[in-house]
């Protein structure tokens, strides 16, 4: 019984069929998460089919592939996904296929660097650290990505490469003043240290404009409940800077959050990590860059 079912799972993902240039004379693009969805979306528009492989509302780091996405994979013609420690599966899937499509890992696309686990924070054991995969996190390195893809997507095709091109300048030119946005703010703030009640999937966004922070979790941690050693420094944290916001990430309970916050009356304001968007959000076509502009008010109100 086992054998006939993987063969008739085998039958379903050779012969299955998703929207691909030959049917449609569009390029199938399929992507793991909402970041290279949305950067996909906004250099080609409609001029392919983009697939999201996590479902809106769907918390990322608990993504797994059905046999439909397999499927999807398999039939497309550009595969995007993100390559860090949540995306294993993806490698041994692609060794599955007999029939590998192109494929583009956006760490691959930037300087990477290692999690860290600072002060407070709950942390890795030597053996379990890894880099740090939020790399779209960073308007510059956003840019990055956004070029690569271009050069992907006007490499397949040609006919509308020129659209392509002038999609990707415009929308560049819309990161780079994001990352304006973002500096303007972090060099005129009275401080400099966040407080995430939370996973913290910034180490990137950090780097770049020097800020300090103070977390739960790592990016990737899968651990949801802080020891009470955690929750004790970054209310300590909170009181001793009079820091007035406490950070949460989106599709969170917020209850670490909530927790510090009740403690030291701080506010507490979620900073979008953008793996995703919820169901109402995906349907009102939020973007990257909605959800980035909101981070930039935020920054504002706990800086400021």
């Amino acid at each position: 019984m086992k054998k006939i079912m993987i063969y008739l799972l085998s039958l379903f993902l050779l012969t299955g069929c998703t929207t691909s240039i030959t049917e449609s004379n569009k390029l199938s693009i399929v992507t793991t998460i909402f970041p290279q969805f949305d950067f996909v979306r906004e250099i080609a528009r409609d001029n392919v089919e983009i697939t999201m492989l996590l479902s809106p509302g769907e918390e990322s780091h608990s993504y797994e592939p059905t046999p439909q996405d397999i499927k999807a994979i398999q039939n497309c013609d550009l595969f995007i996904y993100v390559g860090g420690e949540n995306d294993v599966w993806v490698e041994n899937i692609l060794d599955s296929l007999d029939t590998i499509p192109d494929t583009l890992k956006l760490v691959d696309c930037v300087d990477t660097v290692n999690e860290e686990s600072v002060e407070g924070m709950f942390e890795r054991s030597e053996d379990e650290e890894a880099i740090d995969e939020h790399v779209w996190t960073s308007p510059t390195n956003a840019i990055k990505i956004v070029e690569k893809i271009t050069e992907l997507l006007t490499s397949k095709d040609i006919d509308n490469k020129d659209i392509y091109i002038e999609n990707s300048n415009n929308y560049i030119s819309e990161l780079e003043e994001l990352y304006n946005a973002f500096k303007e703010v972090i060099d005129n703030g009275v401080r400099n240290t966040i407080v995430f009640g939370d996973r913290f999937p910034f180490r990137y966004l950090a780097d770049e404009y020097g800020l300090e922070y103070y977390a739960a979790f790592p990016g990737c941690s899968s651990e949801n409940e802080p020891s009470a050693a955690t929750i004790a420094y970054l209310i300590n944290k909170v009181k001793d800077e009079d820091i007035p916001v406490v950070f949460t990430i989106e599709l969170s309970n917020q209850n670490i959050a909530n927790a510090i916050a009740e403690a030291t009356n701080a506010q507490v304001l979620t900073f979008y990590s953008c793996h995703n968007v919820t169901k109402d959000q995906f349907n009102e076509g939020v973007s990257y860059l909605d959800m980035m502009w909101e981070n930039v008010e935020s920054l504002k109100t706990a800086l400021y």
